[in-house]
């Protein structure tokens, strides 16, 4: 805790009521925050006061907070500009900084007669041609992967003619993107021409490339060129087939930015998509970590995203709620010169490009800690659709299995980042009462589950609390359940119960306000399946071994001079029946707590036929 906490506290209740910025500062003097508040006082004293509902990364920055000074304004909008300009100048630690690495792209033609058409980041003085600059090397990236399939150019690094027929051709050549100049069988003059072809399309692009490319081909049809006018049929083809493709990414409005957040744990990243000409012309990831809540996140990364770039586009959109978002549109028509919308799309095109960006952050992310996107992004959407203040990284569900009300046992499994964590996993055998209560055996599981976290604070297991909850149930699980958590003080953690239909398939999630269907989101459907299914398994095979040790428990305490420990301490040390019945007497002595009589017993049980 932060010794000067009663001090800072005492000097921020002395603040204004007015609008303005406040800057806090560590030890040494560095600033380490900025933000902005309608009231000055009214703001800064949260900070100051208990943390029980602050983020994580607040905390931190509060602990390392000496000293605070302050900028008065005339508006709440003054305030934004103003903070906005002190975050570009300052970079302070906690705020949310992006790394404006966004330099220029250029396309390079390699000075040789078998030139190379690549994607490079700088312009050097090597005797190559340079077509740019570009600002966005996504799609010069992008444009040059299609030249090269287009017009079937070579992307390796041989050097031609030096390397003529020295290797067998690779894949391109096979699914007829490469023509393949290292087999040596296409003059210098046809290659030449398709680079011609390629520029000519890098720099006017699909409808001049065409145009051009039809009139060869009628004057080639009419001088009887039949070969070559057929090759530039099958051009004209191929670069419509490409056309059609980026027609996917069109939008019937001609100029967006796309914004989408994903969190894992205390990482997020950012996906940007960028429109004009109704078409997409640039991609942008960033991957940041302990943002705070995603409203607040949204608002400071449209800031500082904006700061960083000259063009701004009427409409932006973005995938959840902003803060201050009157404001911030203020601030993006200011620097734009026009009005500037913010808008959160609910259906349709633009719903489709929002779930688009958050694939591409969810992927990023996942890429960036070793996941798979699907798994990232699956979580993201059971987090929007429950609710969730961020994604949840440990997921926990139950399930009670019995037989007839006999044999009553519970199932814990983990998934962690969306993948079964199995040494987390733990088994309960139902200890309050005898027979079938599928609530009360749901409540006993989990209050014994949250007192075992109390003695195994930090460790793995029981030690770790959940992100989430799930009870393989109805809202009857739910009820049981919530008095418990409550109680013991994690009534904060999110509880649901997973509701299946009539075929023991997963229907619905269900929590204190009814049922939530998640038919419509793919991949949280399959997530949440795939958790009922594996929890429903290892609680069912759990009641199933145990079913079949008290069998051969019966089976052996009939034997005179065995009773139920014995029998435990036989099963344990052989294992299994036959094991035991193969024993001789000396074998059975060595079993603790046997003795001779015993063992002869057990002995002679197995050995009638014999005897």
């Amino acid at each position: 805790m932060n010794p000067k906490l009663r001090q800072l506290r005492e000097k921020a209740m002395n603040l204004p009521l007015s609008p303005g910025v406040y800057i806090m500062k560590n030890k040494s003097g560095e600033i380490i925050y900025i933000g902005k508040a309608k009231a000055l006082k009214n703001r800064v004293s949260q900070y100051f006061g208990s943390d029980r509902n602050h983020q994580e990364k607040v905390r931190r920055m509060v602990s390392n907070v000496d000293d605070f000074d302050y900028i008065l304004t005339s508006s709440e909008f003054e305030a934004l500009v103003l903070e906005c300009s002190l975050i570009k100048q300052h970079q302070p630690k906690y705020n949310i900084l992006l790394k404006d690495d966004k330099g220029y792209s250029y396309i390079r033609i390699s000075n040789e007669d078998w030139c190379k058409i690549s994607h490079v980041m700088q312009k050097n003085d090597d005797g190559a041609t340079y077509i740019g600059p570009y600002t966005s090397s996504w799609f010069v990236k992008n444009a040059v992967d299609e030249a090269r399939k287009i017009f079937k150019l070579p992307s390796c690094n041989k050097c031609f003619p030096r390397d003529f027929r020295k290797s067998r051709p690779c894949l391109n050549y096979y699914i007829k993107q490469c023509c393949a100049p290292c087999r040596g069988n296409i003059s210098l003059s046809d290659y030449r021409e398709r680079v011609d072809s390629a520029i000519n399309f890098l720099k006017n692009g699909n409808v001049g490339s065409i145009s051009e490319l039809e009139k060869r081909m009628e004057i080639a049809s009419e001088n009887l060129e039949f070969e070559l006018a057929a090759k530039l049929r099958d051009r004209i083809a191929a670069i419509k087939r490409m056309a059609d493709k980026q027609n996917v990414m069109a939008t019937r409005l001609a100029e967006q930015d796309i914004i989408a957040l994903m969190q894992e744990g205390n990482d997020a990243c950012f996906s940007v998509l960028r429109f004009d000409e109704n078409r997409l012309f640039d991609k942008e990831d960033f991957l940041l970590s302990d943002i705070g809540s995603p409203e607040t996140a949204r608002s400071e990364f449209i800031n500082r995203y904006y700061s960083m770039r000259d063009k701004i586009p009427p409409m932006i959109m973005i995938d959840g709620e902003v803060e201050s978002v009157e404001l911030v549109e203020m601030w993006l028509s200011d620097l734009a010169g026009r009005k500037v919308h913010i808008h959160i799309p609910q259906k349709g095109e633009q719903m489709r490009l929002i779930e688009l960006a958050k694939k591409n952050a969810a992927e990023k992310l996942a890429q960036s800690r070793g996941h798979k996107g699907s798994d990232t992004s699956a979580l993201g959407e059971l987090a929007e659709l429950l609710g969730l203040k961020k994604v949840p990284e440990f997921i926990e569900s139950y399930d009670i299995s019995n037989l007839s009300g006999s044999f009553n046992v519970a199932g814990m499994i983990v998934f962690r980042n969306g993948k079964p964590y199995k040494s987390s996993y733990r088994r309960f055998q139902i200890k309050s009462f005898v027979g079938q209560d599928d609530y009360a055996s749901m409540a006993e599981v989990l209050e014994r589950r949250f007192k075992e976290y109390e003695l195994h604070k930090g460790e793995e297991g029981f030690g770790t609390l959940p992100d989430l909850i799930l009870l393989d149930g109805g809202k009857g699980q739910v009820s049981a359940v919530r008095p418990i958590l409550e109680r013991l003080g994690y009534g904060n953690i999110p509880l649901f119960g997973m509701v299946k239909d009539d075929k023991h398939r997963t229907r619905a999630i269900t929590g204190d306000g009814g049922e939530i269907s998640i038919s419509s989101k793919r991949s949280a459907f399959t997530l949440v399946s795939t958790i009922q299914d594996e929890v429903h398994r290892f609680a069912i095979g759990y009641m199933r071994t145990t079913s079949k040790k008290k069998s051969f428990t019966s089976s052996l305490t009939s034997i005179d001079g065995i009773g139920e420990t014995r029998a435990k301490a036989l099963l344990k040390f052989f294992k299994t029946i036959q094991r035991i019945s193969d024993a001789d007497i000396d074998e059975l002595m060595n079993v603790p707590t046997m003795t001779r009589p015993a063992a002869e017993a057990v002995y002679k049980h197995f050995h009638k036929r014999d005897n």
